[in-house]
């Protein structure tokens, strides 16, 4: 299909989404968040598509946030008509079931963040900036991040993060457990697409049932949780993966996973 916001592309397995709005450092608007949307869902259901990565066009920005300009003129229910969009692209992005890779370039401030940490893994340049500014617009997150932020660093240094509104550097993004890498500038697209082609070689249907024990489990006791892992590797094993994987474990060989 043909985008105005963004580009999207496919190799190997490793499909590849850019937001394309340089002049505004690659800002949300509604037009930028229906596209990400409707190419999340498109890839969700696609067989060719193993993973995902996520970055925004150029080098300083990953997402800058929402557009201002659009957010200044909102009602009282515009606004949360557009949370609520704006969450429900974060819940696609983080259940397709596949992984998504944030390769974060540059400033990942407000819906950029939170678009981020819906992905499963963050690479970030050591030159991004990461935060949640929206207090120092008389505003709050509306797309998650008040709830994933908190999940992922605790609540501590989520409250200090959104409460100032200071954008963190991608090292102190990396010390508490925001990203799961910091990479020079110059090397990003270099490690992503390296890990994004390692993990095409995996099972898709493991990479789907991990994803989907460690999201669902989440918010359930452990017993519970360890319930549903039973029943994942159950699933499992009726698989050609795991039979792929274990004869080719056993024959010395590298395995052909086909994700059925």
């Amino acid at each position: 299909m043909d985008y105005r916001r963004i580009s999207v592309g496919l190799d190997d397995g490793v499909a590849t989404i850019v937001i394309k709005r340089p002049e505004v450092m690659n800002a949300l608007d509604d037009v930028t968040l229906h596209e990400l949307q409707q190419v999340t869902q498109e890839f969700a259901t696609d067989e060719l598509v193993r993973v995902v990565v996520l970055t925004g066009y150029g080098d300083k920005a990953f997402i800058a946030g929402a557009d201002i300009k659009q957010l200044s003129t909102l009602t009282p229910i515009e606004a949360e008509t557009l949370a609520r969009r704006g969450q429900a692209v974060c819940n696609d992005l983080e259940q397709m079931g596949k992984p998504v890779i944030a390769a974060i370039n540059g400033y990942a401030l407000g819906g950029g963040c939170e678009i981020a940490m819906a992905c499963t893994l963050r690479i970030a340049s050591d030159s991004a900036r990461i935060g949640q500014p929206e207090v120092t617009l008389g505003l709050i997150p509306g797309y998650g991040g008040t709830q994933r932020l908190t999940r992922l660093v605790g609540h501590g240094r989520a409250l200090e993060i959104m409460l100032t509104g200071k954008p963190i550097s991608a090292e102190e993004a990396w010390r508490i457990g925001l990203i799961n890498r910091v990479v020079p500038s110059e090397e990003l697209t270099d490690v992503v697409n390296e890990l994004a082609r390692y993990l095409s070689g995996q099972s898709p249907l493991a990479m789907k049932y991990i994803l989907a024990a460690v999201r669902d489990g989440f918010g359930m006791t452990l017993r519970d949780g360890c319930s549903l892992e039973a029943s994942l590797l159950g699933l499992m094993a009726s698989t050609d993966d795991w039979r792929e994987g274990t004869t080719a474990f056993l024959e010395k060989r590298r395995p052909r996973f086909t994700g059925s």
